[in-house]
C-alpha cells in the first residue's frame, strides 16, 4: 500500500468514528522520518483512546498493518501511532491548541483538511 492511499485510508476509519479536525501533512520533504502526519482530534479522553484503538483494529484486519511503535493511548491525551511512512497524531482538545502540530510542519501547501 502507498503511503498516499495508507494515509487517506487512515483520514476515512478515523472520520467514520467521529474524530474532529483531521488534516494530513506531507513531510516527506522535510524529515527522512516519514511520509505523511496525520493529526485528528478527539472531543474527550475516551473517544481519544477509543480512536487509536479501533483504528489499530481496523488496520490490522482489512489491511495487514501494524503500527511499528505506539504511545499514549491508555492515558487518552496523545496517542501516536507510528505506522512507518504514515504517522498518526490523536489528540485531546488542550494538547492539540497547545502543541499544534499543523503549525509545525506546513509550508502553505503540503497540508489537506480531509473531508469525506
Amino acid at each position: 500500500m502507498e503511503s498516499k492511499e495508507k494515509t487517506l485510508a487512515i483520514c476515512k476509519l478515523l472520520s467514520e468514528k467521529k474524530a474532529t479536525g483531521i488534516v494530513y501533512i506531507s513531510v516527506a520533504e522535510k524529515t527522512t522520518l516519514c511520509d505523511y502526519f496525520i493529526i485528528a482530534g478527539g472531543r474527550s479522553k475516551t473517544q481519544v483512546k477509543s480512536l487509536a484503538e479501533n483504528l489499530e483494529e481496523k488496520l490490522e484486519k482489512d489491511y495487514g498493518l501494524t503500527p511499528r511503535r505506539k504511545e499514549g493511548v491508555r492515558e487518552g491525551r496523545w496517542a501516536v501511532l507510528d505506522y512507518s511512512d504514515v504517522i498518526v497524531h490523536i489528540f485531546g482538545d488542550e494538547e492539540r491548541d497547545f502543541y499544534c502540530l499543523e503549525r509545525l510542519w506546513e509550508d502553505g501547501g503540503n497540508i489537506v483538511r480531509y473531508e469525506d
